[in-house]
């Protein structure tokens, strides 16, 4: 396993559509070994292939919940989302020491494959829903950012490129 380098804020490739993933094999499990390293590494709980580079829609998590168990998930799509909003701080790899409340959906439902090839349905809440919300926007070029207001976006972007000065 290797530790992948993260793409930073900036980068054309964290405002593309990513590409299907056609399907799995060798080079997709080295893939997803390095993805969960890399993220464990970098202390977060979510990971997307565009954060490394990767125009692929493939995703890997570990919010570390009760039920929830670590997954890597290619091609996923929410196909249902509702139980009221929920108002969360979220923080992205992406976009190191800033964070900002992002309302989202409470539950969702998200339909997959696992690394192995076999079709997944994800029902999920709380956090693991936010999570997987966040991971499968990135794969459509979409921000944690994008989700706030624009006063606060000027503010959480000041705050990074100050941060990213140092």
């Amino acid at each position: 396993m290797a530790r992948l380098p993260i793409v930073m804020l900036g980068a054309d490739i964290l405002r593309q559509k990513a590409e299907a993933v056609p399907t799995p094999g060798p080079e997709l499990d080295r893939l997803v070994a390095d993805m969960f390293e890399t993220m464990y590494d970098a202390h977060g709980i979510g990971l997307a292939a565009p954060q490394i580079g990767r125009s692929e829609r493939l995703i890997v998590l570990d919010v570390k919940e009760d039920e929830a168990t670590p997954m890597a998930l290619l091609n996923p799509v929410v196909v249902e989302s509702g139980g009221g909003k929920d108002r969360v701080e979220e923080g992205c790899l992406s976009i190191p020491g800033v964070t900002a409340s992002v309302e989202r959906p409470y539950t969702c439902v998200v339909e997959a494959t696992d690394a192995k090839g076999q079709p997944v349905r994800i029902e999920a809440q709380g956090m693991l829903a936010r999570c997987l919300q966040h991971e499968i926007d990135h794969l459509d070029g979409v921000l944690f950012t994008d989700r706030i207001s624009p006063i606060k976006r000027k503010m959480v972007l000041a705050k990074y490129r100050k941060l990213a000065e140092k």
